[in-house]
């Protein structure tokens, strides 16, 4: 009885996952209300899939912003499996730029999928710079200061790929259940 429950919950499992890992990535990302494009040099269309802003709104409400944009698919406006990471702002230095300041770095994951990578600079909280030497960090363009400049980095994933990489893991699985099995038996 339990077999004939398992396998048909197993294979519509697996045709959820697939279907998935073909939907379409979220669309376009929107840009960050209340702030100023960047139009510095690696912030643009220099390196693909990179933007970046002068804001001063606060890191929850930049994360809250594009989490939300970014959990939907752009078929339908279906939900995708969303979760963050907060990963120590020193990891932006060894991924993307070494020479780029940063005081938060998060990540928004679609398993198996895409991630858009969030990090901010903010010169008043810089824990890398003393607190009396944070003025000389100070974002003023256009005669405005901000708080905050804000990074975005979009790294996607082939379909192809992702169901190559998922019949892997399955073939692996049933790999070893039917090894434990027959470790099991013996």
């Amino acid at each position: 009885m339990g077999k004939k429950i398992i396998k048909p919950l197993l294979v519509g499992i697996l045709i959820l996952w697939v279907f998935y890992l073909v939907l379409p990535a979220p669309v376009e990302l929107p840009p960050l209300p209340q702030s100023l494009k960047s139009t510095e040099p690696g912030d643009t269309v220099q390196i693909l899939g990179i933007s970046a802003y002068y804001t001063n709104l606060s890191r929850q409400e930049v994360i809250n912003f594009y989490q939300s944009h970014y959990s939907r698919s752009s078929l339908f406006n279906l939900p995708l499996i969303t979760y963050r990471l907060n990963h120590p702002p020193e990891y932006f230095r060894e991924l993307i730029r070494a020479t780029q300041q940063v005081t938060y770095f998060e990540e928004i994951i679609h398993p198996l999928r895409e991630s858009l990578f969030v990090s901010g600079f903010e010169w008043g909280n810089d824990p890398f710079t003393s607190p009396e030497k944070r003025v000389k960090n100070k974002l003023i363009i256009n005669g405005r200061e901000y708080k905050t400049k804000v990074t975005l980095i979009e790294r996607n994933s082939n379909p192809i790929i992702r169901l190559i990489v998922t019949g892997g893991i399955v073939c692996l699985s049933w790999w070893l259940i039917k090894e434990a099995k027959d470790m099991l038996r013996k």
